[in-house]
């Protein structure tokens, strides 16, 4: 006799959870970033960036999310 089991259910909050935060990651980059962008001359050198770091960055896709933010 075959006892017929239904499969183990698929959560399918962890995947949509594990986007919402990539997605917020990158929305908050972006948010950074344009900020970065906005800031005086006198603002960039009391953080102690070059107007060329501030260019680099603010250049980078905003997909590009620093390494300790990845999931």
């Amino acid at each position: 006799m075959t006892i017929l089991t239904r499969p183990a259910a698929r959560s399918s909050h962890k995947p949509r959870v594990h986007w919402f935060k990539r997605i917020d990651a990158a929305y908050t980059a972006w948010r950074h970033r344009r900020h970065l962008d906005e800031l005086d001359a006198f603002m960039r050198r009391d953080i102690g960036l070059s107007d060329s770091e501030i260019h680099r960055e603010t250049q980078r896709k905003f997909w590009d999310v620093p390494q300790n933010w990845r999931l």
